[in-house]
């Protein structure tokens, strides 16, 4: 089963362009107050942690993901990374572009990879639609607080 969500936001860095480069290229910083990431390792290269999704039904579900880190002209680009070994997993790509201004757009997909027991009959069928429902409203609420964490970790970073 894959589930797609897609959050895209803009903020703007007081410090300005310079400033603001710096804070799109360093995930570790800028990513460091999303509430739904947990164990966030960042370096230069990349950035891989887990996404926490609570699903209805299954519970907490803790999703693995491992991301490239590439700085372009105007701000970084996270490119996804395969995690093998995994039953459930999420791709995290994403884009920011800085203005001369320090004006930070932003822009994320997320794509979660899970592997379920084999549907039967029309109860399993249920099951899944159900399942797959609830965990796509739950990846589009997550998505949407990363404004709210990366505009906290903003304000640390401005300090």
């Amino acid at each position: 089963m894959q589930l797609e969500a897609r959050q895209a936001f803009t903020l703007t860095h007081p410090g300005g362009q310079d400033a603001a480069l710096a804070f799109v290229r360093d995930a570790g910083v800028s990513l460091s107050r999303v509430r739904f990431l947990r164990d966030l390792w960042a370096d230069a290269a990349g950035v891989r942690g887990e996404l926490v999704v609570p699903v209805p039904l299954l519970g907490e579900v803790d999703l693995p993901f491992v991301s490239s880190l590439h700085p372009t002209p105007d701000g970084a680009k996270l490119q996804p990374q395969p995690v093998t070994s995994e039953r459930a997993w999420v791709e995290v790509a994403g884009q920011a572009r800085v203005s001369a201004a320090g004006e930070m757009a932003f822009d994320f997909q997320f794509r979660a990879h899970l592997r379920l027991p084999e549907a039967e009959g029309w109860g399993g069928a249920a099951f899944e639609k159900m399942v797959r429902s609830a965990a796509e409203r739950t990846l589009t609420r997550l998505a949407g607080e990363l404004p709210q964490g990366i505009g906290a970790a903003l304000l640390d970073a401005a300090r």
